[in-house]
């Protein structure tokens, strides 16, 4: 029997304001068609909530957060079905990237190819020592291609990205955190790293949190004149329009601001 979205992927509310994704796609979370749809699933039921402030994919596969794409879907289409099942891939990255909450990938195991370009996607990336990072697609003679050669230099730089693209070696966990590939390496389990970090996030003002994010990708766009512009502007908007007038009240009152 063939897999469906509700098979592999599922999600639940961990706390108010935090979201968890499971990737289930025995053996090793392959990006097919049905992973992709139920990621896309979950963003929709994410944005239909309006109340995520914070998103973790994990993985319930040991060893694996994701390996990729699917190769044996990859054997046996054709040039217009490989488009478009790229372009689902992307799909997913670009939404995931864009969504209205900090996503965070909790990573303890491998991901791989287009498992690392979704958690590159991210926010942010936590991992354990079992984390293993990498884009091989080299070695069977593609490139990534679904946001991996843009968004891995601008983690890591230009001569790091090259290396680890045109090796297709893995990376582990305490040489991607110190390379910038992981933003958190935590000791025991993922998911609870991952926890106490989106913990840590909800307590913030989340406008404030997507225009920090916004004028940081800025930084890597934008001539530095320019990005400073831009900050003025998201500065200025939140005084105006965010939630700055709570956030001073609250720190000028001593209490907990309570921000929506």
């Amino acid at each position: 029997m063939a897999d469906t979205a509700d098979d592999v992927v599922s999600w639940y509310t961990e706390s108010p304001g935090v979201t968890v994704v499971v990737l289930a796609r025995p053996p090793a979370n392959a990006l097919g068609i049905p992973l992709l749809e139920g990621l896309h699933a979950a963003i929709d039921a994410g944005e239909a909530a309006g109340d995520v402030q914070a998103m973790i994919v994990t993985s319930a596969l040991p060893g694996f957060f994701a390996a990729g794409a699917d190769i044996k879907h990859l054997s046996s289409i054709d040039a217009e079905s490989f488009t478009a099942y790229g372009d689902k891939m992307r799909a997913v990255n670009d939404r995931l990237a864009a969504a209205p909450w900090i996503s965070i990938a909790a990573v303890d195991g491998l991901a791989l190819g287009g498992g690392l370009e979704l958690a590159m996607a991210c926010t942010m990336r936590v991992s354990t020592d079992g984390g293993r990072f990498g884009l091989p697609e080299v070695k069977i003679g593609l490139i990534p291609g679904a946001g991996g050669t843009q968004r891995l230099p601008r983690l890591v730089g230009r001569g790091r990205a090259l290396d680890i693209m045109l090796t297709a070696r893995h990376v582990p966990a305490e040489e991607a955190y110190r390379i910038g590939l992981v933003d958190r390496h935590v000791t025991g389990d993922v998911l609870e790293g991952a926890l106490e970090l989106a913990a840590e996030l909800v307590t913030a003002s989340l406008p404030a949190q997507l225009a920090v994010v916004r004028t940081v990708d800025a930084a890597f766009d934008l001539p530095l004149d320019d990005g400073a512009r831009f900050e003025v502007e998201q500065e200025q908007g939140l005084f105006e329009h965010g939630e700055a007038t709570e956030g001073i009240a609250a720190f000028i009152e001593k209490r907990r601001p309570k921000f929506a």
